[in-house]
């Protein structure tokens, strides 16, 4: 499954995390940001690697309740998946920093609970294989960024939650933080 994010669905940790005023809730998955740093096209998996400038934290909020009524009419998830604010990501970190990308360490905690901890050596496709999949279709262009897939105990976040959320691996230690507001 592929889908796109919009530029206005990306923001930083240091940005509010907004639920649009008609929603109750969202759901959040932890992910592995992927950051493309040279024009690719038709890649092999073994190549993918080779076009990674770095990686960022990311989570792909969804609205849940409106993917499932998108779902059951075949239509796209775009408004569940691509809505403002609905990507939050975290600092850059080149990919020098992560060179065990197959053995990276993810978790998220919703006010200081722990409901997502997974790993990357689990993830179904490895970084090389999304890559070139997506480089069939997609030309991939310098600061694209591709999500990965997340690890179980996805989940609802409200207005007033906080959201923590980190990567260990290779040294690195990283975390973010995000409130969850209207």
């Amino acid at each position: 499954m592929i889908f796109m994010k919009p530029p206005s669905a990306f923001i930083t940790e240091n940005q509010d995390l907004i639920i649009p005023t008609e929603w109750d809730e969202l759901h959040h998955e932890i992910e592995l940001g992927v950051v493309i740093d040279k024009k690719c096209k038709n890649i092999s998996s073994e190549e993918g690697l080779s076009n990674v400038g770095g990686y960022v934290l990311a989570l792909d909020m969804t609205a849940r309740k409106i993917q499932d009524e998108l779902k059951k009419q075949a239509h796209p998830w775009l408004l569940a998946k691509g809505f403002d604010c609905s990507c939050p990501i975290g600092e850059f970190i080149p990919k020098e920093n992560l060179s065990k990308v197959d053995n990276i360490n993810l978790w998220l905690k919703v006010n200081g609970q722990m409901k997502q901890n997974g790993n990357t050596k689990d993830m179904i496709f490895s970084v090389g294989n999304l890559i070139s999949y997506i480089s069939k279709y997609i030309t991939l262009e310098y600061g694209d960024l591709i999500l990965t897939g997340t690890p179980s105990g996805v989940g609802p976040v409200k207005r007033g939650d906080q959201i923590e959320a980190g990567l260990k691996s290779d040294g690195v230690d990283y975390t973010m933080k995000f409130n969850v507001k209207s």
